[in-house]
């Protein structure tokens, strides 16, 4: 099981350059890459974050890439793991750490007057096509 989300946020940049800090601060990851580039106008973050479901005996791991520029950040969210297809080992769709990590994006992006927008892999943009 494997799904990618895409966004895209558009704003003032000083309010663009906290938004990574913020998400990385109030939702720790399991893990942390950084890189500022040698003029100190991009920077990249990537935070893995791990949640394991006791009840399936599964861990759902989340990577989530944020591009920083002046002009707009862009999230990445790459969601592996879990054990779907088994009798009851149906992931609970409640609050996993995927939801908790775009909820605090998208709440971010309207607590600061940012524009998010989506973006759509190649694979959906094709079956819509299909249709």
């Amino acid at each position: 099981m494997s799904s990618t989300t895409k966004y895209v946020v558009f704003g003032p940049s000083e309010t663009l350059k906290r938004m990574a800090p913020t998400l990385i601060g109030d939702i720790k990851p399991k893990h942390l890459y950084e890189y500022t580039s040698s003029d100190e106008k991009e920077q990249v973050y990537v935070a893995v974050y791990e949640e394991y479901e006791k009840q399936i005996n599964a861990s759902i791991t989340v990577t989530c890439i944020i591009e920083c520029t002046g002009k707009q950040n862009r999230f990445e969210l790459v969601t592996t793991g879990g054990r779907m297809g088994f009798r009851g080992s149906s992931l609970s769709e409640e609050n996993t750490i995927e939801n908790e990590v775009i909820d605090y994006i998208l709440d971010f992006a309207k607590r600061f007057g940012l524009t998010i927008q989506e973006q759509k892999t190649e694979e959906e943009e094709e079956k819509e096509e299909k249709s």
